[in-house]
């Protein structure tokens, strides 16, 4: 997850300094390098001992570890394969439930239509400099996972959901009473695409709450980045039974990404709803 927001604020900067067509040129390089990077990669020792390939898994240990030292077969059918009936017993069914559901609310939050908007956003509050605003929005989200990363062993994983989901809800609170008070009632002309300038009240009072927008993006994008970015993910390791573990988490990562979709799509159309 650290990693993921670190390569989305290097994003913000490239888009900040370069107009999108260099940008899109610049996106093919991470993907490129990485391609030719996992030429050079073996499997997991875990999979090729599945496979009963016992040399090339010790091989592998001794690519990613240096040496064999340390390591423990796994018990022997505990890499069974995963069918439907599995999904009856409580031990399956309940992580199972919790892994996609917690996957589904991390999106549901609207967390990559803040992020991939945050340019459009910050251009409705009539922030001066957008751009800047993004990358500010982008350092928050960096350092606060960086936190999340160094204290989620010792103030342990729902605690830190919790504030999370607390910090979430002010902060969005906060965010749509700005725009209740920069924009007016039903009968103004803001009712426009989000890509369009808005014509709000005095232009003044915009400018001069502008600071209260980009105050609760940012505390919505650190209270995010404190639990329900990083949690999600590393919850999916530990709930799951080794045999299931493969599937399921393949299902859950599924669950995120189809949201993710949705959300951002239907960012626009929802905006459009709200401000007929």
């Amino acid at each position: 997850q650290l990693m993921v927001v670190v390569g989305i604020l290097l994003a913000y900067l490239a888009g900040w300094v370069l107009e999108w067509r260099w940008l899109a040129v610049l996106g093919c390089v991470p993907p490129s390098l990485m391609l030719l990077l996992m030429c050079f990669m073996p499997e997991t020792p875990r999979f090729l001992l599945t496979q009963h390939r016992r040399q090339e898994a010790m091989a592998a240990l001794r690519f990613l570890w240096g040496s064999e030292q340390g390591w423990e077969d796994p018990p022997i059918g505990a890499e069974q394969s995963f069918h439907l009936a599995l999904l009856r017993q409580p031990g399956i069914y309940k992580p199972f439930i919790i892994g996609v559901s917690l996957m589904a609310f991390q999106q549901l939050s609207g967390v990559n239509a803040v992020m991939f908007y945050a340019e459009t956003i910050f251009e409705e509050a009539k922030f001066k400099d957008s751009s800047l605003a993004s990358v500010v929005v982008g350092v928050i989200q960096v350092l606060f996972t960086a936190v999340a990363a160094l204290i989620m062993d010792r103030a342990g994983r729902r605690l830190l959901l919790v504030l999370s989901g607390v910090v979430m809800v002010f902060s969005t609170s906060a965010f749509g009473a700005y725009f209740k008070l920069t924009q007016g009632g039903p009968g103004n002309s803001s009712h426009v695409a989000i890509s369009a300038p808005v014509s709000a009240q005095p232009v003044d009072a915009s400018v001069g709450l502008a600071w209260l927008a980009v105050g609760s993006m940012c505390l919505f994008i650190a209270g995010f980045a404190v639990g329900w970015g990083p949690i999600p993910w590393l919850l999916m390791s530990e709930i799951f039974p080794l045999h299931v573990k493969g599937v399921a988490t393949g299902i859950c990562v599924l669950t995120n990404w189809l949201m993710a979709f949705l959300v951002t799509k239907e960012f626009s159309s929802l905006m459009l709803l709200l401000l007929l």
